[in-house]
């Protein structure tokens, strides 16, 4: 064995400093190789979450491209039944007063002025709606 004594100071203190250096490098290793296998998982994460964002990206605009389809879908419909004449049960207000009048007798400027009827719609009030008159005399007679 070596005899403490026989050991100058100054190879203690050259052999302490070794060991010590030799601890450094050591816990600077393992605090590496912690921080690579901390930032490899880390990348893994984020890697795993970009792929489920893309995933999430396309079902989203597929969901978009079909509620496209749809609204095209609609606003066709819309305007099908836009251009379709609506046809109404009942007789407009206008229709109703213009009747009564046609039965009163009132003439065809007057239907148009107070129903708002063109001169076509007045005209067939007052045929359909008229009380007649007398038989009309032909031309030939």
């Amino acid at each position: 064995m070596i005899q403490v004594s026989n050991i100058s100071l100054d190879t203690a203190l050259i052999a302490a400093r070794a060991i010590f250096l030799i601890f450094c490098f050591v816990l600077a290793a393992v605090t590496f190789r912690r921080w690579r296998d901390a930032e490899s998982r880390s990348a893994e994460r984020l890697a795993d979450q970009n792929t489920a964002l893309i995933a999430q990206l396309a079902t989203m605009e597929h969901s978009l491209a079909e509620a496209h389809r749809k609204l095209d879908a609609l606003a066709e419909h819309v305007e099908e039944d836009a251009r379709r004449p609506v046809v109404s049960s009942a007789p407009s207000p206008s229709y109703q007063i213009a009747i009564r009048l046609a039965r009163s007798g009132a003439p065809r400027e007057e239907l148009m002025a107070s129903c708002g009827l063109t001169r076509q719609e007045a005209d067939l009030v007052q045929r359909l709606h008229a009380p007649a008159r007398g038989p009309k005399l032909s031309a030939a007679s």
